[in-house]
């Protein structure tokens, strides 16, 4: 396993607790040398960026001219190297398919749906197995929701593709066992 994506939110700020804990993530994942691939811009795609690059770690980002158009950003100081592409969906697959394990930090309906795609991707075998580890207590309450509201629609062969994790430190444990 080399490649790591990691999905999350872009509204933390730098000395916010959710910014500091994904710039933790980061450094724990760049030092033990692997290649992390984010969204590219700010919030807990620039955190991660920033603690893989100032770890010695590799760092992708993956950047669109979709969210470009939508809001003025660019790719972030710690990019080492920028995977361009013109669409959210192109973009969204680049993250996906390239990566050999998935994070997902808290965030919002993007985050969310970077993890419902993986999800179905797996599910329906369209994409090689992985690991797509849901980190903060958030998710796992969110998704218990989703099964228990939604039971007789997701099979219990489905739900085995999402392991949730308390904290990054648990996070990082169950990638480095997988």
């Amino acid at each position: 396993m080399n490649r790591i994506t990691v999905f999350g939110g872009a509204n933390p700020k730098p000395g916010e607790p959710d910014y500091d804990e994904a710039v933790r993530l980061g450094k724990m994942l760049g030092a033990a040398g692997f290649t992390v691939l984010t969204g590219g811009y700010i919030g807990t795609m620039e955190a991660v960026s920033r603690g893989a690059n100032e770890s010695g770690g590799h760092v992708i980002g993956v950047t669109c001219e979709d969210i470009e158009r939508w809001r003025a950003v660019k790719a972030n100081p710690w990019v080492k190297e920028e995977w361009r592409c013109v669409t959210l969906i192109e973009r969204l697959s680049r993250l996906i398919e390239a990566c050999d394990a998935a994070l997902a930090l808290p965030g919002g309906p993007g985050t969310l749906t970077e993890i419902a795609l993986t999800w179905n991707l797996l599910l329906t075998d369209s994409i090689p197995p992985k690991p797509l580890i849901l980190i903060g207590p958030g998710w796992r309450a969110t998704f218990e929701t989703m099964f228990l509201s939604f039971d007789g629609y997701i099979l219990e062969k489905h739900r085995q593709w999402l392991s949730f994790a308390q904290d990054i430190e648990e996070a990082f444990m169950q990638l480095r066992k997988a």
